[in-house]
């Protein structure tokens, strides 16, 4: 039983330029571009595809899983994001945002709403959170700089 070694390409300027290992001949296909086989099935696809369709809906209709599951994946679309439906309390200082996150966290323990969604939710209740302190940060700045300059036009 022989035991052979293998290296992996290791260097940083090899490992992503066209003549790294696998791609010897250092050609790539251009962004974009599609395969034969793939141009040949859209070209179907863009002749008959209404007979297809129709046919693989006749087919779930009488009864065929298959085609039932074919219809429901390809031509009804996953439903990406949904409109939530969450009483938030009114946010006019951070504070605010704190309650309106406690809301959020209530939604996702009761079920109403996933986690993915209150993630997404209290990411953007944070992101105005910091907007409001951003605000009230340059107005505390500029009141110092113009006591500053009070007190330097008092001199």
């Amino acid at each position: 039983m022989a035991i052979t070694e293998t290296r992996a390409c290791t260097s940083p300027a090899l490992s992503s330029s066209p003549a790294a290992r696998g791609n010897n001949f250092g050609k790539r296909r251009p962004q974009g571009s599609r395969n034969k086989a793939t141009i040949a099935l859209q070209a179907l696809l863009d002749e008959e595809g209404e007979q297809i369709t129709r046919k693989a809906i006749e087919m779930a209709k009488a009864g065929d899983t298959a085609a039932l599951r074919l219809v429901i994946d390809r031509l009804i679309p996953p439903v990406r994001e949904r409109r939530l439906s969450l009483e938030l309390p009114k946010i006019e200082t951070p504070a605010g945002v704190v309650a309106a996150i406690g809301v959020v966290l209530d939604a996702v323990g009761a079920g109403s709403i996933t986690p993915s969604e209150g993630q997404a939710l209290a990411g953007l209740l944070e992101a105005q959170r910091k907007n409001m302190e951003t605000l009230e940060l340059e107005a505390r700045i500029a009141a110092v700089e113009q006591s500053i300059e009070k007190e330097r036009s008092k001199r």
